[in-house]
């Protein structure tokens, strides 16, 4: 339907477009993501710390040193062995919610002791969580993790001071409760952080927020406590400015970027880069080597025990999510998006897609591909480059979804629009214009100017001499005398149209062609000349044919004026034509009247036989005033003149008609083809020269 072509139509899809990325839906945000994700895996960050090492539980591990959980002394003996070997932090991704199942007295009767000492120890060290926590605690490097709840909990820890600067609660993620470890473990960490990572659509990790809330109550993430413990500071403050999360500080100088929910985006790594471990190796001399000087990441790897979450780079554990965290931090290779991103994006779509709208329509097909490989490649390579040079975070997804959807409905439309100005085209000229022409105005329609256009023109009328004795001849026979008169037609029609020449009308037994519109052409008048020649000659083959057939022989005379003309559709609302206007027209009109006056069979005006000299042969014939008009032009046919012939126009013009008698004869006897236009004038000369001549003979008739 033509309804689904119109420029509003289109108008109204970018406006729905950008509709739909204001309102920012999981899809939106979903193709968003993926395409950082791409980002991310193509080029992933290329500084890694040599300070984090990654400590995996592994099945093998289980396997030696029992099932998961192990108790606690087991994991006192683990923490113990990874300070003495000189780790700066050791974060467990492992939650100690429960206490461990073996008492404090099992624990003691199981050791090689007499029962004086069993007893002893058993007043100091209660329980094997009591004697993790100490250990951890002498260690004072410990981090342990607590996990959010959607059921509300009680059971809420004590965690570093938040200093706020504004209203934070409002734009961080709220959840009903915490899984914190049991207190007595708890007890003995020197911080404990929530390890949460952002709600996505699709569910891969690629952020994680800094701080979430509980209730009124802000608790930190695990990557800010190490933060935080790393630069020796004692709180943590948070600035809230009008757009949400301005930033998370440890020291004056010293934090996390973040968004303004307080999430920090995780610039992934190659998880290869990473050293990895596993639990047993730690009691060896190797891995004691391993770990010294590291912060070490402490999580459970093995099957039915690890918990796998997507990342860009695939699948991946809980504890190496939070080295590249960590490590994203460490490194300073931060990723950036600006609380106004949506807002610029926006407003940058809108305006491509406003160009779009604008340039399109006005655009060939040939250059509207490159235009949106330029917007499309410039969107794609300006993201890129901003996040791979300066981290930052742009969104080229939509944006480029929604020009090429724009691109792709205006490049229908002209399509469309061009097939139906091609049909009214080939519908509006194909029957008067060469199939050649008619192509080139599809092709190019701006060289079709529609409406009025005053132009140069060469305009010939032709009539059929003898029709009298051709209707005659068939009498009654109405449809034969159509028949005849078609194939007539059909003939001189060839010729007009293979030379460039446009059919204005059929008038009974009468043609009206013309040069140098719709479509320019620089030689008009030389095409519409040799074009009258042409015509004369498949005249003579046509009446060649049917002579044969018993026809009588047809006649033709042709008038040919070139003058500057309007041009243009004309008629009414209901009906209108291709077709010229103006004094040249009725001049050419008149002309072909005279050719059978002068007694031949083209009759050229005075600016078609001005612009022809030189190539083709013209011979002047007189200078008249046709029909209605007062002053005279002079008129010409396609013939060689000579120096006689001059000099009788000359006595002609000056009113020597009797010297102009005598100079016709010597003329006449060097031009015998013109002898029927000689005699015609010599009958004029001798009826006498009007008292009032000048030179100008007036036509009486058309």
């Amino acid at each position: 339907m033509k309804i689904f072509t119109s420029i509003w139509m289109v108008i109204a899809f970018a406006v729905v477009l950008t509709g739909v990325r204001i309102d920012n839906s999981d899809t939106v945000k979903t193709l968003r993501y993926k395409t950082w994700d791409h980002f991310q895996y193509v080029h992933p960050r290329q500084e890694v710390s040599d300070t984090i090492v990654v400590v995996d539980i592994t099945e093998e591990d289980l396997k030696k040193y029992g099932q998961w959980p192990w108790p606690r002394h087991t994991m006192a003996a683990f923490h113990a062995t990874l300070t003495d070997a000189g780790a700066i932090l050791v974060n467990y991704n492992i939650l100690f919610a429960d206490p461990d199942r073996m008492s404090g007295t099992e624990y003691l009767k199981s050791m090689p002791m007499d029962n004086e000492l069993r007893e002893q120890l058993g007043k100091v060290l209660p329980d094997t969580d009591a004697i993790f926590s100490y250990v951890m605690k002498e260690s004072n490097n410990a981090v342990l993790m607590m996990s959010v709840n959607h059921k509300e909990s009680n059971v809420l820890p004590r965690t570093t001071p938040i200093i706020q600067k504004g209203d934070a609660l409002p734009w961080l993620y709220s959840y009903p409760g915490l899984v914190v470890p049991n207190s007595k473990v708890a007890a003995g960490a020197n911080a404990i952080g929530v390890m949460v990572t952002a709600p996505e659509p699709d569910t891969v990790v690629r952020k994680m927020p800094m701080l979430i809330r509980v209730g009124e109550k802000v608790y930190p993430n695990m990557i800010l406590e190490n933060i935080r413990i790393l630069n020796k500071s004692k709180r943590i403050k948070v600035i809230t400015k009008q757009h949400g999360i301005d930033q998370i500080l440890v020291k004056k100088d010293a934090g996390i970027p973040v968004n303004h929910n307080a999430e920090m985006y995780i610039n992934y790594a190659e998880p290869i880069n990473y050293p990895h471990m596993t639990s047993d190796e730690v009691f060896t001399a190797q891995g004691l080597d391993k770990v010294k000087g590291k912060i070490v990441v402490v999580g459970l790897d093995a099957a039915g025990l690890r918990y796998l979450k997507y990342t860009p780079h695939g699948l991946t554990t809980d504890q190496m999510i939070t080295a590249q965290a960590l490590d994203t931090t460490l490194t300073g290779k931060h990723l950036f998006r600006l609380a106004q991103a949506d807002t610029y994006e926006i407003v940058f779509m809108a305006f491509l897609l406003l160009l779009l709208i604008i340039v399109l329509p006005r655009t060939s097909v040939l250059l509207a591909v490159p235009l949106l490989i330029f917007i499309e490649g410039g969107v794609a390579y300006a993201s890129f480059v901003a996040y791979a040079n300066k981290g930052f975070l742009l969104d080229p997804s939509f944006i480029m979804l929604s020009v090429f959807l724009v691109w792709s409905h205006s490049v229908y439309n002209n399509f469309a629009t061009q097939s139906r100005l091609k049909q009214q085209i080939k519908k509006q000229f194909g029957s008067y214009l060469s199939p050649d022409m008619v192509a080139q105005l599809q092709k190019n329609p701006d060289l079709l100017k529609l409406g009025g256009d005053s132009r140069e023109l060469s305009i010939m009328f032709t009539d059929v001499r003898g029709f009298t004795a051709i209707s005659e001849h068939y009498g009654k026979d109405v449809q034969g005398l159509t028949r005849i008169m078609n194939r007539y037609m059909t003939a001189m029609t060839r010729e007009i149209l293979a030379n460039k020449g446009t059919i204005d009308k059929y008038i009974g037994d009468a043609q009206m062609a013309f040069w140098n519109a719709p479509i320019k052409d620089t030689g008009h008048a030389e095409n519409s000349v040799n074009t009258a020649i042409k015509m004369l000659e498949s005249l003579r083959q046509f009446n060649e044919e049917v002579q044969q057939e018993g026809i009588p022989a047809f006649g033709m005379g042709l008038g040919i004026n070139t003058a500057e003309v309007v041009v243009g559709n004309m008629g009414s609302d209901q009906r209108f034509d291709y077709t010229c206007l103006g004094d040249g027209v009725n001049l050419a009109a008149r002309l072909e009247g005279q050719s059978k006056t002068y007694g031949v069979l083209i009759v050229l005006g005075p600016e078609t036989a001005r612009q022809v000299r030189g190539t083709i042969d013209v011979f002047e014939l007189d200078c008249i005033a046709v029909k209605g008009k007062k002053i005279g032009v002079k008129i010409y046919t396609v013939a060689k003149e000579s120096e006689h012939h001059r000099q009788f126009l000359e006595s002609y013009y000056e009113g020597d008609w009797k010297e102009a008698i005598k100079r016709l004869d010597t003329a006449a006897t060097i031009h015998p083809e013109m002898g029927q236009y000689y005699a015609n004038m010599k009958d004029r000369l001798k009826s006498g020269k009007p008292a009032d001549w000048d030179g100008t003979y007036r036509a009486t008739t058309k």
